[in-house]
């Protein structure tokens, strides 16, 4: 081969390379296809950061009542945040709650409804409980007992909670829960918005709050899960919701990986969670749940932190899937109604 057509190959080769790396390089990051290797999410695995210094003078009163819309009953601040008394500002919304979810048992079972709520709608940081299978929410309390249920962050306090606590419930207690919160009905609950940019927020509460003073930022590559009314939820109000800012596209890619598998990337969700995702038998439904949530729980199967039974037959279909594709999934999944 002369030199003139060596160089001329080389030229090929090199403008070759130049244009795949260029085409690649235009990819987003929601199209890159790359098994797990990012840490926890901060916005879906949001730990509270250290507390700061006490204020006395910022200490609120205790004794004031207070009230919610929609409600004719008061409570202090003192029995809002006392977790064996579940301020339950609905009552007419829901059945009578058995004991251990209004109560729980003093000192070592908070009550249930403190954190899932009387209705078991569920806030970002733990999950909704309304309208699972009883057995469901009765293995998931076997397998924290057991230790094969944890989190892939081991300062995430719900999940802490859940394990040191939760877990010293009785059988019987876990049954009443678990009948419990099977039997309500779910309730669009999660107000799910594409959007570029978004408020500012900040980790308090084990949840994404907005920061003041009030800036907004760019969404990247997060989901963004926040109070409708930080005030109401603060108190516990069981009638305010949450809206979900999610990426630009990621409903209508969520939307291929769910129903058509990308092309053996995962496997179609409906195949075990049922039309529309509302559940099959055993397996939960996942239809409008919070997208946080969804998010925890398929990258802790996918780290290991989750290997109970049925974790572990989900292994195989989370092994494939990026942060993005799983980001992508659960925006979808919380788009859709309960």
């Amino acid at each position: 081969m002369t030199r003139l057509k060596v160089q001329s190959l080389t030229a090929v080769l090199i403008a070759a390379a130049i244009f795949l790396i260029a085409a690649a390089s235009s990819q987003t990051p929601s199209t890159i296809s790359k098994p797990l290797t990012d840490p926890p999410p901060y916005w879906a695995f949001a730990v509270n950061p250290p507390a700061p210094p006490s204020d006395a003078s910022a200490k609120p009163d205790e004794i004031a009542p207070l009230h919610v819309p929609g409600s004719k009953h008061a409570f202090t601040h003192s029995q809002v945040h006392d977790f064996f008394n579940v301020p339950d500002w609905h009552p007419a919304a829901h059945p009578p709650m058995p004991d251990i979810v209004a109560h729980g048992r003093q000192p070592e079972v908070y009550a249930c409804a403190y954190c899932h709520l009387p209705n078991g709608q569920g806030r970002p940081e733990n999950s909704s409980l309304a309208g699972l299978p009883a057995a469901y929410i009765i293995q998931q309390l076997a397998d924290f007992k057991s230790g094969v249920r944890k989190s892939s962050d081991p300062d995430l306090k719900p999940v802490s909670l859940m394990v040191s606590l939760e877990t010293k419930a009785t059988d019987a207690e876990i049954q009443a829960a678990a009948n419990y919160f099977s039997a309500l009905k779910r309730k669009p609950w999660i107000r799910v918005i594409e959007a570029k940019f978004v408020p500012k927020t900040h980790v308090a509460g084990s949840m994404l709050v907005v920061s003041t003073p009030h800036e907004m930022e760019s969404i990247g590559d997060r989901i963004i899960e926040t109070p409708e009314n930080l005030e109401r939820t603060e108190l516990r109000d069981d009638s305010s919701g949450f809206i979900a800012y999610v990426p630009p596209g990621s409903l209508k890619r969520g939307h291929a990986l769910v129903t058509t598998g990308a092309n053996g990337k995962t496997i179609i969700c409906s195949t075990c969670h049922g039309p529309n995702l509302k559940g099959l038998k055993n397996v939960p439904s996942i239809a409008g749940r919070s997208p946080s949530y969804i998010v925890r729980q398929l990258y802790d199967m996918q780290s290991g932190a989750r290997a109970g039974a049925a974790s572990q037959q989900m292994k195989p279909v989370v092994a494939s899937l990026s942060l993005y594709d799983i980001l992508d999934i659960a925006a979808y999944a919380a788009s859709l109604q309960p």
